[in-house]
């Protein structure tokens, strides 16, 4: 009868902890974003993961900052995690390089802090660590600013006819148009 009582018990006990919802799951530290307009009927789209500040403001943009640490220093992959993809059903003229409709990664050479370089990359699916130079479609020079304040999350929008990029204290610019 002890035997019947403490495998009762047991089975009861293991349903109950079976049964429990686990905790969820904490947000990712650099969430998967997609930026997306409609340009005359053509769809552009940015898809990156967007990482925070989290306190390092004034030690990301450096030789020794935190993007310092990437192998493809000082070339970066303008978000976190796989290399940022653009997607256009258009021709595009980006600040003068024209890119015809299709998939490409972008990737910032950040080696001046005061002059970033925009590369269009033709291998659209590529881990953000692996760049190489010799798939660049092109460069163009970005227009930078500062934001009124600091911007925690990585953001890009394509509002205006103009491709942004905002982090930290970076706004970066470059005008495109549908060709």
């Amino acid at each position: 009868m002890k035997h019947l009582i403490v495998c009762t018990g047991l089975l009861i006990a293991a349903a109950t902890v079976s049964a429990q919802t686990p905790a969820p799951k904490p947000p990712p530290k650099s969430p998967a974003v997609t930026e997306s307009v409609t340009v005359a009927g053509k769809a552009i789209s940015i898809t990156y993961s967007s990482p925070r500040v989290n306190g390092r403001a004034g030690k990301l943009f450096t030789k020794d900052g935190q993007i310092g640490h990437d192998p493809t220093y000082p070339v970066w992959r303008a978000g976190a995690n796989a290399a940022t993809k653009l997607h256009t059903d258009a021709d595009l003229d980006i600040g003068g390089l024209t890119v015809p409709a299709g998939d490409y990664s972008l990737y910032v050479d950040v080696s001046d802090p005061s002059n970033w370089v925009l590369a269009v990359n033709t291998v659209a699916s590529q881990w953000g660590t692996v760049y190489d130079k010799t798939k660049d479609l092109g460069r163009v020079k970005m227009n930078m600013s500062k934001p009124g304040a600091m911007v925690e999350n990585l953001k890009y929008s394509l509002s205006g006819g103009k491709l942004t990029l905002s982090w930290e204290d970076h706004i970066a610019t470059v005008p495109y148009s549908v060709k």
